[in-house]
């Protein structure tokens, strides 16, 4: 355990969400999803349901702005702008974490293709159906000169 950290950021989850470069992306999926066959790198949070993980990973990681869409969801086969509870809560939890981000919809193939792209899969345990998101990864931004961090200590400085 370490402080500040959502419990369910695990080793190799942490490891994989550090690992990411600016525009990689990664899945968090369903317990239908086919992650061992879509996943370049698979991450299992078993027992674990999708928004409490999104959560987990929105509060590290940050989100791409160098682009105009950088979340995006699965739909409800094609009904590209049918909203389910989980999609719902899905969008709910982006705004708490990137407010200013809209959650874009990708229908069916659309959606595989991304995945299969992305840098990993997350794959949870949600039993709801189209409980499928992906996120890019963006940069944090290095402070202003002279800032220090919030210890108090420059990093950079050796």
């Amino acid at each position: 355990m370490l402080k500040g950290l959502d419990p369910l950021l695990s080793p190799e989850l942490l490891f994989t969400l550090r690992a990411m470069g600016h525009g990689d992306e990664i899945a968090i999926v369903d317990g239908n999803y086919p992650g061992v066959e879509h996943a370049r790198r698979l991450i299992r949070l078993d027992g674990h349901h999708l928004i409490p993980v999104l959560n987990a990973v929105l509060s590290v990681l940050p989100i791409d702005d160098f682009v105009p869409e950088a979340i995006f969801r699965s739909t409800v086969k094609a009904e590209r702008d049918k909203l389910d509870p989980v999609h719902e809560e899905m969008i709910d939890c982006c705004a708490l974490h990137e407010p200013h981000r809209q959650v874009v919809p990708l229908v069916g193939q659309d959606f595989y293709g991304r995945v299969r792209a992305a840098h990993a899969l997350i794959q949870t345990s949600e039993p709801r159906l189209y409980a499928n998101i992906i996120l890019r990864k963006g940069v944090i931004y290095p402070k202003e000169p002279g800032a220090q961090s919030a210890a108090g200590v420059d990093p950079f400085v050796y």
